[in-house]
This record gives structure tokens, C-alpha cells and sequence, in this order.
């Protein structure tokens, strides 16, 4: 996969983070970012089992992106790196 290594990143800072409403029963998120290409990473969450995974990793078109933003199902999301003092 073209941006397997940027998981990290992507975990670290989404551009857009929202819930798949055809998960029920499940704890899942999915994270977008924005590179050349926009990736979706899906994240779960294994209750029985302790642990979260990346349950799927594929790119996402900016009109599905748009959709989303506009049902409401990913939001904008940013991250504060300044240190509180």
C-alpha cells in the first residue's frame, strides 16, 4: 500500500475524523488526511481483547469526502501543538 508507513500520522493527525454508521454494535472511527491522495484509515476497537486495529486503509474521493462533511458523519479536526503555560 502507497501510504502504509503514514499510519502513525494519520492516528497523530486526522484532517477529518467521524463514525461509520453501518458499524453498529461496534466501536469504530475512521480518520481522513489529506496527502496527494486522501486516505481513510478505519480504526477498531476489540473490547474482548484489549486492543484497537486498523481495520481498513483505502483512499477516499473528495466528493465523498464532501458528503460526509455535509450529513455530518466526519467533522474538521485539528490538532493544538501549542504548550499550555
Amino acid at each position: 500500500m502507497k501510504y502504509i508507513d503514514y499510519v502513525p500520522d494519520i492516528i497523530e493527525s486526522p484532517d477529518y475524523v467521524g463514525i461509520n454508521p453501518n458499524e453498529d454494535g461496534t466501536e469504530s472511527v475512521e480518520l481522513i488526511k489529506r496527502y496527494r491522495d486522501n486516505i481513510l484509515v478505519g480504526i477498531k476497537l476489540d473490547e474482548e481483547n484489549g486492543y484497537l486495529y486498523v481495520s481498513t486503509m483505502h483512499d477516499i474521493q473528495e466528493g465523498k469526502i464532501n458528503r460526509r462533511l455535509h450529513s455530518g458523519r466526519i467533522k474538521e479536526f485539528s490538532v493544538d501543538t501549542k504548550e499550555n503555560k
